[in-house]
């Protein structure tokens, strides 16, 4: 089998890259840590115009009926940027939890809401603990021993807990459960929530970490030793090198991920969980070397792969880390049991 993104997948995210290029510099993330919100202001509007938020949303509220194998480059262009928005938890997520398991009305009402921009929606499946950006959510997708509950904020309690990263806004969500609020689905509904999870994160890992390599390029040019820049020292490139290797080798699983949820596939669930190991350990993998290429002023807030790496370090935990998905992994393929 032959797979490649066809030309308007690949013009999309050209566009998104444009976009976010333009109006999410490095100077638009830092300011997002400032915020009250953790979050841009702006960009949400021009993602929402540009259909972005709605990809997986039916056209008759507003959407474009796509599949996520046409959002996962954007998710991956989104992580490039280290962008301050609840995309892949409202978008990837939410919309299809929605679009496939609420009552129509509600759903209706909703979907047109995301679609036009109008709502955000904090997302809080196991194994996470938290929720982001729940303090300004209009809608909260929560799970429960008995599925996925859409919950809307003034019937939760939110305690707000320490993040390593400043546009990430975390909350322990305090709710009790209701009848009135559970989705259909059951079981099957938050196995499909969590894969969809799990693949985004990874596709914007692997959007961070090609950012975070090309930062530490450009650096590693322009800092001299020895009257040399310190990029021709063969144990720079042999760290940068083991690094993109990493991240190519992570990114055909994430496609093939989000090709296998498009698809319905029957081994979504552990395509995903390949897709997260190693989109998680390619992270770590050229997070430390940036920092070690770095040196001294990779740990710096005034630099810039600073927001990169701790944006990097948050994701790798989320929706299951690495040594976590390989236990599914093998509990599949071999059989193990559960632990």
């Amino acid at each position: 089998m032959r797979f490649a993104f066809t030309d308007d997948q690949l013009a999309f995210a050209d566009a998104v890259r444009d976009l976010l290029g333009k109006e999410c510099p490095p100077a638009t993330v830092r300011a997002a840590w400032d915020s009250a919100t953790g979050r841009s202001g702006t960009l949400w509007a021009q993602l929402a115009e540009m259909g972005v938020l709605g990809m997986l949303a039916p056209e008759g509220t507003g959407g474009m009926g796509l599949a996520e194998i046409d959002l996962v480059q954007i998710l991956f262009e989104a992580g490039r940027a280290a962008l301050p928005e609840p995309l892949a938890a409202t978008a990837v997520v939410a919309v299809p939890a929605i679009r496939d398991h609420a009552p129509s009305d509600d759903a209706e009402r909703w979907l047109e809401a995301i679609c036009g921009g109008e709502a955000t929606v904090a997302v809080q499946l196991s194994p996470n603990t938290h929720a982001v950006g729940a303090d300004s959510a209009r809608l909260l997708l929560l799970e429960a021993p008995d599925g996925l509950h859409l919950v809307e904020p003034d019937v939760v309690e939110l305690i707000a807990l320490p993040s390593v990263d400043g546009s990430r806004r975390l909350s322990q969500v305090i709710w009790h459960p209701s009848a009135a609020t559970l989705l259909s689905g059951g079981a099957a509904a938050v196995a499909q929530a969590r894969s969809r999870a799990a693949v985004a994160t990874a596709a914007e890992l692997c959007g961070l970490s090609d950012t975070m390599i090309a930062m530490t390029v450009a650096y590693c040019s322009e800092r001299t030793q020895f009257g040399v820049p310190i990029g021709s020292f063969q144990a720079i490139k042999h760290q940068l090198a083991d690094a993109l290797l990493a991240v190519e080798f992570a990114k055909p699983l994430v496609w093939r991920a989000a090709q296998s949820l498009s698809v319905g596939d029957a081994d979504a669930a552990i395509h995903s969980s390949m897709a997260k190991a190693a989109a998680t350990d390619a992270a770590d993998v050229v997070g430390r070397a940036a920092l070690q290429c770095h040196g001294a002023i990779g740990y710096t807030v005034e630099c810039d792969l600073h927001l990169w790496l701790k944006r990097s370090w948050a994701l790798r935990a989320q929706d299951g880390d690495a040594p976590s998905h390989r236990r599914a992994i093998a509990r599949q393929l071999l059989g193990e049991p559960a632990g």
